[in-house]
């Protein structure tokens, strides 16, 4: 039985392999993987296919057309933007069953009009060692998923 415990968003991704290995976390961890677009690439690209090996089947995974078209369908209760410019931490949340953890392209993170949307519930940041920009955004959507479902106790999981 797949449990879908989180939604993990991507606002306008532009490395195929940081995708690829969303998918295969998306499957790993049953929580389900929102594109939206523009992509800077196409789904069935070699560099995707490859990150994600064979779990593409495993994973559920959606593009929508634009940020409102993604609230439309997933009806988020609460939704975390995670980015750098935060004080709050990831680890400062008790995570709940629905959220949305939205992370924004590569290189430049969330843009400041999708931070300002009112369905954003607190923006977030990893923490990271002094005078660093950020992390690989498949390496943060990863601590920040996981840290989500340890808190529910890995549902699903074996």
């Amino acid at each position: 039985m797949l449990i879908r415990v989180f939604h993990l968003v991507f606002f306008e991704p532009r490395i195929p392999p940081n995708t690829g290995n969303a998918i295969r976390l998306a499957a790993g961890t049953g929580c389900h993987l929102h594109l939206i677009e523009p992509l800077g690439f196409d789904l069935s690209e070699p560099k995707l296919r490859r990150a994600g090996l064979d779990y593409h089947d495993l994973a559920s995974v959606t593009v929508h057309e634009n940020l409102a078209a993604a609230w439309d369908a997933i009806e988020p209760g609460r939704v975390f933007a995670f980015t750098s410019a935060a004080t709050p931490r990831n680890t400062d949340i008790a995570y709940r069953s629905g959220d949305v953890l939205l992370f924004g392209p590569e290189p430049t993170g969330l843009p400041d009009h999708v931070l300002a949307d009112p369905r954003i519930t607190t923006q977030l940041r990893i923490p990271m060692l002094p005078g660093r920009r950020s992390m690989n955004l498949s390496n943060a959507a990863a601590v920040a998923v996981y840290e989500a479902w340890r808190q529910q106790g890995f549902p699903g999981a074996v």
